[in-house]
Order: C-alpha cells, then structure tokens, then sequence
C-alpha cells in the first residue's frame, strides 16, 4: 500500500515541480527583460554604463538614460503584473474566457472617471485620480454584471462579454464627448488614452504602490476560492464556501488593480485577456499556480511591449498600448474561434 501511494504522488509532484520550474522561467525572463529595457531605446547603453546607472551613476549620457529607465521599467513591471493579474481573476469570478478588464469596460469605465473628475470638478491632485479611477472601475464591473445577470440563465459569460463590449463603447464615445469641448485638456487625455508607461516616475510608482499592494494580497489569497468557483457555485457552497463573499472578495483585488493601473497608466487593453490563456496552457487550471504565473506573464509581456514600441518606431516610440492591441487583438479572434465560449 505505500508502494502504490508513493507512485501515486509522483506524477502529482513532477506536475509540481514543472509547474515550478514554469514560474522560475517567467521570473527569469522578467529579470532579463527588464535589464534590457533599461539599456535599449533610442539610445543604446554599453554594459559598463548600464551596471554604474543601475547603481545610482549619472556621470555619462548612458548612465542618465539608465536613471530614466529604472522608473518606467519598474512601472511597466507592476502594470503588467496587474493587468495579468486582474485579468485571470475576472476570469475565474464570471467564468468566462473572454474576460479582461478591457474588454468589459472597467479600464474605460474608470477612464471615463478620472476624465470627468479632471474637465468638470477641476481634480489636479495627483491622488485623487487614482481613488477616482478605483471608484470608476468599481462601479463599471458592478454595471456590467448587473446587465449581464438580467433574464433567464443570468451572468452568462455570453451575456457579460455582449454587455463588457456594450459599456466599453458608450463610456469611450461619452469619454470623447467630455474631452472634445475641452481644447485645454484634450491632448493629454487623449495621449493618456493610448495607454503607456512614458514618463514614469518613482513619485508616481509610490503613488499607486498601496492600492496594487492590497490588489496582490488578494490575489494570493484567493487561489483557492477561484478553484472551487470553477466546480460550479452549489459544489462550491457544499465545500463551505460562501459563494458571494468570495466573487466580491475577488472582484475587489480585480478592481483595485485594474482601477489604479489605469489612472497611471491609462486604459491598456488585452494584457488581462491574451496573459492568463497563455499561462493556462503552460499550467493548466489550478488558480494557485496560474495567478503568480499571470502576473509575471503580465510583467514580461508590458516590459517587452515597451521595449517593442520603442525599437520600432525609433527615434520616436509607440505606446505599450498600440503595441498590446496589435497583439491582443489576433489572440482574442483565435480564443473566440477556439474555444466553446460558455464557462471556464
């Protein structure tokens, strides 16, 4: 009998363990990715400026191109982290593949926020558009799923993609509607609709960093509900999960990512969508593994976006936003040919 558990345990632990050597791998390509956005732009570093700029250098052009780059990097890092991460969450709450904060409104909803609090209540506070776009992206996912449960069968991942895609439309015209009349904001909203990571700074990093905190502290915890979540509610109520608790729970550190991601950032689409289905094929479906994975697949692909859209266009740059729509929009058509788009 302990003979045939022992062999009972070794597929489940080589599974483990290459699920672990997975994380590694994407934890390594974070790290290598991110060294190389600080040496490459539109200038490009030598090794020796690139170690004496990471160490506080600023002597040479290169060593003050590296200082610059720290910040965005960084900043590029957390997003992605967060995109991924929201993204793999709202997936597993609405049981739906097409998930993404994107794709169901929440970055536009908190865009549209931060949009009005700056043209009609005059917001200049650095802070404010950060609460202002939680607020947004909070009440926009609660919208969302509110027109998405009405009539028979209610949230249906159909029905809530349909009413995400819906919502995402009307508050981007109303967004526009805003901005137009407004010709002593309109270009920097408009540039900041685009979504990127230019002109990062550690004040505004610091000025997030709380908010994607509690986002990834929910995140960890809530490995566990998302897989009993995806047994189907009564399984999951049977096994002693209050079912409602936990989706509210979760679509909080959903909210709290996407919401301040977006308010630095701008709305960046198709992280949170093309991330989790790609670390569910390397992982499978278990939440405990698949939501650090998203979050360093998240980091890696933003970073590298950043590094994309400043090579190509150089010595100009395209926003990571261009370049994640121009990758994400391909992915979202083969998901949707793919997949039988009822529940995850």
């Amino acid at each position: 009998m302990t003979e045939a558990l022992a062999l009972e345990g070794r597929p489940a632990g080589r599974a483990a363990a290459g699920r672990a050597a997975t994380l590694l791998a994407l934890a390594v390509a974070v790290v290598v990715l991110g060294l190389l956005s600080t040496a490459v732009g539109t200038r490009i570093v030598a090794w020796t400026d690139l170690l004496a700029g990471l160490q506080g250098g600023t002597e040479t052009i290169g060593q003050a191109a590296v200082a610059l780059r720290i910040p965005r990097t960084m900043l590029a890092g957390l997003a992605g982290a967060a995109l991924g991460l929201s993204g793999a969450m709202m997936q597993g709450v609405t049981r739906n593949p097409l998930a993404d904060p994107g794709i169901l409104g929440i970055n536009n909803g908190a865009a549209l926020a931060v949009v009005i609090g700056l043209a009609w209540f005059g917001m200049s506070a650095a802070a404010s558009f950060v609460w202002v776009a939680v607020l947004g992206a909070a009440v926009t996912a609660t919208f969302v799923y509110v027109v998405g449960s009405l009539g028979r069968g209610g949230p249906t991942p159909l029905k809530l993609a349909l009413a995400g895609a819906a919502t995402s439309v009307a508050f981007s015209s109303l967004t526009l509607a805003v901005v137009l009349p407004r010709a002593d904001i309109s270009g920097g909203v408009r540039s900041w609709q685009v979504g990127g990571v230019g002109g990062a700074t550690f004040d505004r990093i610091w000025l997030v960093l709380p908010f994607l905190l509690a986002g990834f502290l929910i995140a960890q915890l809530s490995g566990r509900k998302l897989n009993l979540l995806a047994m189907g509610d009564e399984v999951a109520a049977g096994l002693g999960e209050r079912v409602a608790l936990a989706r509210g729970v979760v679509a909080l550190g959903a909210v709290l990512l996407c919401g301040a991601t977006t308010a630095i950032c701008g709305p960046i689409g198709f992280v949170g969508l093309v991330v989790p289905h790609v670390c569910r094929l390397m992982l499978g479906g278990d939440y405990r593994w698949l939501l650090p994975a998203s979050a360093l697949g998240g980091a890696a692909l933003l970073i590298l976006s950043d590094i994309v859209g400043r090579l190509v266009a150089r010595p100009s740059e395209l926003d990571v936003g261009i370049v994640t729509a121009l990758v994400g929009a391909p992915v979202f058509i083969w998901i949707v040919r793919r997949q039988r788009v009822r529940e995850l």
